[in-house]
């Protein structure tokens, strides 16, 4: 669908309203003495707090009142339908394992998508004040450094790159390999860098992320923020990797280029 001028300014505003709504809350739980996490996970640890579920129900009593027709999807608290053809998608606390460790690589994820894919998005740090936006052609950061334009880096072989990601298992055992041979040409790993990791890509910091087993309210924020700093998220066919699953996030075209090709050959050996 078209968006105009008038209504992109519209969801920006609001999608740092909501930005702003969420941050208070997360901050109160953070590392506070006591906070309890459910385990939602069906196998395994799956950690939910009470500042996961009180952080998206901030931002969509915000939605209820600034966009009541546009739909929404969050982690914890579903979707609810819309008729305006937009729809916020919501992670509350991507990183709720950091969360709950203190470590500040967690991070409120909000996009505004149709149905071509994400059209904005948000990738806000409270504890640090840092606030990664990227859409409706704005790419820009704003810290504790003040603000600063986003731009993903230039090309350099696999060799001289670094990769992140969140879990050194990265999904399944197949989905584990492919990752690890991508890794061992990289120059440097690092791992439990939660969606931390999209944003130093977006700031030029890093050269690839690559994570499986990923929902669409992981993603959808990191790919509009990505995307607008001159990089390339897709699944690891090459496709779209709006609703999730294998993704692979690229500073630029030829590193993905070079690190898909080896994800397709070792899961295809």
């Amino acid at each position: 669908m078209t968006v105009s001028k008038t209504t992109q300014t519209e969801l920006i505003r609001v999608a740092h309203a909501l930005a702003d709504a969420a941050r208070p809350v997360t901050l109160a739980h953070f590392r506070a003495t006591g906070l309890a996490a459910d385990n939602k996970g069906d196998a395994g640890f799956d950690p939910v707090t009470i500042a996961d579920r009180g952080a998206e129900k901030a931002m969509r009593a915000v939605l209820a009142h600034a966009r009541p027709d546009d739909a929404v999807l969050g982690e914890e608290h579903g979707y609810k339908a819309g008729t305006s053809g937009l729809t916020w998608v919501l992670d509350p606390i991507d990183g709720t394992r950091g969360y709950i460790s203190g470590t500040p690589t967690w991070g409120v994820l909000i996009s505004v998508r149709d149905e071509s894919g994400p059209l904005f998005g948000l990738i806000d740090q409270p504890y640090i004040t840092e606030r990664f936006a990227g859409g409706f052609g704005i790419a820009e950061v704003h810290g504790p450094q003040g603000r600063a334009a986003l731009q993903c880096r230039a090309p350099r072989p696999l060799a001289q790159a670094t990769v992140l990601t969140t879990f050194p298992e990265v999904g399944t055992p197949e989905e584990g390999a492919a990752f690890h041979a991508v890794s061992r040409r990289a120059q440097l790993t690092r791992y439990g860098m939660d969606c931390y990791a999209y944003a130093l890509l977006a700031a030029g910091q890093v050269d690839l992320v690559i994570e499986a087993g990923l929902n669409a309210y992981d993603i959808q924020a990191p790919i509009a923020v990505i995307q607008a700093a001159g990089g390339i998220v897709t699944d690891w066919s090459g496709a779209p990797a709006h609703e999730g699953g294998q993704v692979i996030a690229a500073a630029n075209p030829a590193i993905h280029a070079e690190a898909l090709a080896i994800l397709r050959q070792t899961l295809h050996d």
